[in-house]
């Protein structure tokens, strides 16, 4: 049976992302106060070490055992690999259901009923705006993962092993929360009636998406070009400071194009869809933070970065 709240209205999954929005919010407050008060509390540190990762654990003070769940940071890839195969894999079951008739097979029906994505709101153009988004998402990751193999440079830097397993979930959890914007009972429709679902909003989206991915790609090869040589060959792993496209206004530009790209897919679903702002408020308060660490990194590290950048949204913040 669902697990649903009675009274409420409000489904399993939508409280999942919630809950994920209040914590990351929760941590980007803490790790502010922390450091206005130079805190070196051990439980403060705890908290450091579960939020950093890469160069921005760098200088971090931690206790010999904090070691022991490091994880290379090259492991990114596992994520987008992840991705790649599971929302593949939601997308061939999506289309086969929606245009062969096929069965949704009974154990992905028992955790969407257990989520309770059956009681997300529909949005117009339904079945055409959970194929976009879900083969958009597919595509994403097939990207990074692309990127993560044969364009970024990746240094001796760590995550913490907990962020390792969150990573993996999360892209079990992105996928899910997707697919279940399709009725399974949905009747089959052809081609043609799935075209004939196409709304203003479905173009608007595809074009930030496009927009905002080209310049990710952009920002993640300037990135790793600060390792290489004019002939692509690797020749160093230090940190310096990166310039052009975005970087001229904000530190962390890959990572506010990674929040248009989802912001991209709620305009897909028609853009009152309240699950899938929930996924964006996530990825809001989740890129937040990394930028903010990694802006403070450079303003330490580098005396002469520019004053003017912000660290993640443009003029903002």
């Amino acid at each position: 049976m669902p697990l649903h709240l009675a009274g409420t209205g409000v489904n399993v999954i939508s409280l999942l992302w919630g809950l994920l929005d209040v914590a990351f919010l929760f941590a980007l407050l803490l790790h502010q106060a922390g450091s206005r008060r130079s805190s070196r509390a051990s439980l403060f540190c705890v908290f450091e070490d579960l939020i950093r990762y890469g160069k921005t654990k760098l200088g971090l003070q931690r206790p010999a055992w904090l070691h022991c769940f490091d994880v290379p940071k090259r492991w990114f890839s596992h994520f987008y690999f992840v991705s790649v195969i599971w929302n593949g894999i939601l997308l061939w079951l999506l289309l086969q259901s929606l245009l062969l008739g096929f069965e949704i097979p009974a154990w992905i029906r028992s955790w969407l009923h257990f989520l309770n994505c059956d009681m997300q709101q529909q949005v117009p153009g339904g079945e055409l705006s959970a194929v976009m988004a879900l083969t958009l998402l597919w595509v994403h990751g097939v990207r990074r993962l692309m990127e993560c193999l044969f364009v970024s440079v990746f240094s001796t830097g760590v995550i913490h092993l907990v962020q390792y397993c969150f990573g993996l979930g999360y892209y079990l959890l992105i996928g899910l929360t997707v697919f279940g914007h399709y009725q399974l009972d949905s009747r089959t429709v052809s081609v043609e009636d799935l075209l004939m679902q196409t709304r203003c909003y479905h173009a608007l989206g595809m074009m930030l998406y496009i927009w905002a991915s080209i310049h990710q790609y952009r920002c993640h090869v300037i990135l790793a070009n600060l390792r290489k040589s004019k002939a692509g060959k690797i020749v160093n792993m230090n940190h310096a400071v990166p310039s052009g496209d975005w970087f001229d206004r904000v530190s962390c530009p890959h990572y506010f194009a990674e929040l248009l790209i989802y912001v991209s897919i709620a305009i897909i679903f028609g853009l009152w869809n309240m699950t899938w702002w929930l996924v964006v408020i996530y990825v809001l308060f989740n890129q937040a933070l990394a930028a903010l660490l990694c802006h403070q990194f450079y303003h330490e590290k580098f005396d002469s970065y520019p004053v003017n950048r912000k660290a993640f949204i443009p003029f903002l913040f």
